[in-house]
């Protein structure tokens, strides 16, 4: 059943994540998500066609956040203009970005660094 999760803001530009099946959005037929750049739309899975498949991840709620998160990076780079460079469309490195990302973000917390400078400091 397709489903519209939210709406979020790309570097300004506003993108509507949904999740469903291959059949509300047959483009799923050969992946997990897409970013549809031309309409500012990000689909992912909702993951029941996989339950109980051979191979399947035994925890697919975390599975499909990972897959947002990836479908999002295709999106900051698109609205960063760098879509059209050969390494922003590379697969592996969105999957290495979109991956290691909340480990990045546990980093720089740790050390402070994502907090605004104040000033004299």
């Amino acid at each position: 059943m397709k489903k519209m999760l939210r709406v979020v803001s790309v570097l300004g530009t506003p993108y509507t994540i949904f999740e469903g099946t291959t059949i509300d959005f047959p483009d799923l037929s050969d992946c997990d998500g897409y970013c549809d750049t031309t309409i500012k739309n990000i689909v992912v899975s909702d993951m029941s066609e996989a339950e109980g498949r051979p191979g399947a991840k035994a925890d697919l709620n975390h599975y499909k956040r990972k897959v947002i998160r990836h479908e999002l990076i295709h999106a900051i780079l698109f609205e960063s203009g760098l879509s059209n460079n050969s390494w922003a469309e590379n697969e592996e490195l969105v999957d290495w970005i979109a991956i290691q990302f909340p480990k990045l973000e546990a980093l720089f917390q740790q050390a402070g660094c994502n907090e605004l400078l104040k000033e004299g400091a």
